[in-house]
């Protein structure tokens, strides 16, 4: 049972779903690299209600024809925010309950009480989240998959499926099933 850190804007809402008042969490990827994963993330979004969030700077630009491929066509059912930095994505989220997401991270992501509400940030493909990033987050927030001692990494949109299926399958699902 691990609860609680509170954190520090929005600058420009890429796509709001056609019709949706539930956001069960907001899923965070900060300075994401591949075009493939955030459209699967997107996605992923799309289908769970999470809200994504975009840290600049991206390695694609959001017309990417990978991304938009990825996506398919659930880019008009996600709410997508872009930040210009992490200072301004983290004043957004103050007061809510973050978790950093990372081969780093101290605590199984299955051990860990979720809330509606809950906030997850995850880091770029090649580097993982900075430690600035993660010396702001409470040591049993941030959070981790288990993996076989040798790996390496997961693959980000694999992870931030595993982590928001755990959090949001612990809250019933929500009323969305």
């Amino acid at each position: 049972m691990v609860r609680a850190i509170r954190i520090h804007s929005v600058h420009a809402i890429v796509h709001q779903p056609k019709a949706t008042n539930f956001a069960m969490f907001d899923v965070i990827l900060y300075q994401p690299e591949i075009p493939p994963n955030t459209g699967n993330i997107i996605r992923l979004c799309a289908n769970t209600g999470a809200k994504l969030h975009l840290v600049k700077p991206l390695g694609f630009t959001l017309e990417d024809k990978q991304l938009l491929r990825a996506g398919l066509d659930y880019h008009e059912f996600a709410t997508i925010t872009t930040h210009d930095s992490w200072a301004e994505c983290a004043e957004r989220f103050k007061g809510r309950c973050l978790f950093a997401v990372s081969t780093k991270g101290t605590q199984r992501y299955d051990l860990v009480d979720y809330a509606a509400g809950d906030v997850f940030v995850f880091g770029p493909e090649s580097r993982g989240l900075p430690a600035e990033i993660m010396g702001g987050v409470v040591e049993q927030q941030r959070i981790r998959l288990p993996m076989t001692p040798d790996s390496r990494s997961l693959n980000l949109s694999n992870t931030v499926a595993v982590v928001i299926y755990e959090a949001w399958r612990q809250l019933a699902f929500g009323a969305r099933t």
